[in-house]
């Protein structure tokens, strides 16, 4: 069987100079968040297959890696014709980040400030920008019914970002806010029941990738009436770009409570006057996001000239109670890590360096056994020191050998020759 060398699709090598920029990023947002008090967590890469398919996570519990029992038990299984998986690949952070709370929520701080870095698995179909395999960086505040959560997540988040880009002359960060609440009352104004609100948002959630016309015949492919689907639409087909939230809201105000609207509307103002001059605050009544978990507010943010968002979130406060039968109010904001990578690298065409003023050791073929030692003991007196140092065998092409070294941040190269 012959040895296949590529990686699985939709999986990647990461060789050292994206390495390094990563490495870097990771720095970036770890320290970023943590000056706003989130405390780093780690969860185990597979769950149980009930916790990731309970109907919580939208879409991607269609893109479930699953794990198939294992010895007696999968036999079992396979002759009884019961579920061959008992465990699933983390589709995201946010389903894994529920179940650690409800299970350790005695041991932490409330409210709770989560800092989650780590990979995700999801069978989705591989594009720019998009893997099967990838980095998700999440934050969640747990505990804080306030709207105080969510002016500090999108503010932290924001301002994150345009630290990270502010040297790859991207000009502005559009955050969307919407509220899972004034879009279920759109579809109950317009004409939907209570128990079809979720497939028109699913429907609705694709408006950007398919356009008016079709989520339109979506929804009527769907069994919904064509007039409905129509007053439905219409309601976002002709609105300004600029509409406030209170306007919209207006126009659905005998199916919403009304402190919805003064609550999201407070939320907007506040990260306005919280955020730089390079971040709009919009309000986006088509705002969706695929997670049937979020309850309350929803957000987003963009960046111009590209078609995928680099971050969204939003309030969950009924996932964790599904774990630990008790109420516990829930907002998170996902970061979309191997996204932002990409929009770096598309940026810049220099890698980052090794190190800067490192010094290289090259020894010659020969060189007897003491100086070889005295070599690599000077060598480690400068690690010590603090300085980046290698020690290599000299090659044949000892000149391009040194400027492959200066490409890494090498500056001083020590030759040692044979007598």
């Amino acid at each position: 069987m012959s040895f296949i060398k590529i990686p699985v699709k939709g999986m990647c090598d990461i060789l050292p100079g994206e390495m390094r920029l990563r490495q870097r990023l990771l720095s970036d947002i770890k320290s970023a968040y943590a000056r706003y008090g989130f405390e780093e967590i780690e969860t185990p890469v597979m769950e149980h297959i009930e916790n990731l398919t309970s109907k919580q996570g939208g879409e991607n519990e269609k893109l479930i890696f699953k794990v198939m029992k294992r010895g007696a038990e999968l036999e079992r299984a396979r002759q009884s014709g019961a579920e061959l998986a008992d465990l699933g690949m983390r589709y995201d952070l946010t389903v894994p980040l529920a179940r650690y709370y409800a299970n350790n929520c005695s041991k932490l701080l409330s409210p709770f400030k989560a800092m989650q870095i780590a990979p995700v698995w999801r069978a989705d179909n591989p594009q720019k920008g998009r893997f099967r395999q990838f980095m998700q960086c999440d934050i969640d505040i747990l505990g804080d019914g306030t709207n105080f959560a969510e002016i500090e997540l999108v503010t932290a988040t924001a301002n994150m970002l345009t630290q990270i880009f502010k040297d790859v002359n991207i000009p502005s960060l559009t955050v969307h806010i919407n509220d899972r609440r004034i879009l279920v009352a759109a579809a109950l104004k317009h004409g939907f029941k209570q128990d079809d609100v979720p497939t028109v948002l699913i429907s609705l959630d694709k408006l950007d990738k398919i356009g008016f016309d079709g989520v339109e015949n979506e929804l009527i492919s769907k069994g919904f009436a064509q007039n409905t689907v129509k007053n439905y639409l219409d309601a976002y087909r002709f609105l300004q770009s600029d509409v406030t939230c209170r306007d919209f809201c207006a126009t659905i105000s005998d199916c919403l409570d009304s402190q919805v609207e003064g609550n999201l509307s407070e939320i907007i103002e506040c990260c306005r006057s919280s955020v730089c001059e390079k971040v709009k605050i919009k309000f986006d009544p088509t705002l969706v996001r695929g997670m049937g978990y979020y309850t309350g507010p929803i957000f987003e943010i963009s960046i111009d000239g590209y078609s995928f968002s680099v971050a969204g979130g939003g309030r969950y406060d009924e996932m964790i109670e599904k774990f630990s039968n008790v109420k516990t109010n829930a907002v998170g904001f996902s970061i979309g890590f191997e996204r932002i990578v990409t929009i770096l690298k598309d940026f810049s065409s220099q890698e980052l360096k090794l190190c800067e003023g490192g010094v290289a050791f090259i020894i010659e073929k020969g060189v007897d056994m003491q100086r070889k030692m005295q070599a690599f003991k000077d060598a480690q007196v400068l690690r010590e020191q603090g300085k980046t140092v290698t020690v290599q065998p000299m090659k044949k092409n000892v000149k391009f050998q040194l400027a492959e070294l200066e490409k890494s941040g090498f500056t001083e190269f020590r030759k040692i020759y044979r007598d």
